[in-house]
């Protein structure tokens, strides 16, 4: 389970190589925009090594996402824990593309991917997305998969700081 093909992407391990595209995509505000803010380089070289760690240890995790016919890396797509003080539990599926990447489908077909992992090989009995209320084009993705949300669901992010970006949204999805 180590990586995960569609008819267009790769979804594999971290490599070294990655580290330039990613850092220069994390300090993008575009690609940052519903986050509390840009990450340093630093920071950018630690996310590659939790995510990989995840890997290793778990079989599935956040991959690296290229273009099968060209290599290129574009972001990361997959599945992680919800993180500890969320007012809900479970498995997440989540991706960044860098700019360049939008708006051809790669986001949609990459967690399609992981969500066909997540519910078919992980057995999961659910899959949920997090995103802040104004993140409408994560939004739409959640929706072309299939995923639903509750207003009801809806809460205050806590890793984030008091702001516009603190409300979020939560989607669901079940095999």
């Amino acid at each position: 389970m180590s990586e995960l093909r569609t008819e267009r992407l790769h979804l594999r391990g971290w490599r070294d190589s990655d580290l330039d595209p990613w850092a220069a995509m994390n300090a993008d505000p575009e690609v940052r925009e519903y986050f509390p803010g840009l990450l340093t380089r630093e920071q950018a070289a630690g996310s590659i090594q939790r995510f990989q760690q995840d890997i290793t240890e778990r079989g599935y995790g956040f991959w690296a996402v290229e273009v099968a016919a060209t290599g290129e890396f574009i972001g990361f797509t997959g599945l992680d824990a919800v993180d500890d003080g969320m007012p809900f539990t479970g498995v997440e599926i989540g991706w960044r593309l860098t700019r360049s990447a939008w708006g051809h489908g790669y986001a949609t077909e990459a967690a399609r991917a992981c969500l066909d992992l997540g519910f078919r090989q992980l057995g999961l009995p659910e899959i949920l997305a997090v995103t802040a209320v104004g993140n409408l084009r994560s939004q739409a993705v959640m929706e072309r998969l299939g995923m639903t949300r509750d207003p009801a669901d809806d809460f205050d992010d806590p890793d984030v700081p008091e702001g516009p970006l603190r409300a979020s949204v939560l989607y669901r999805i079940r095999p």
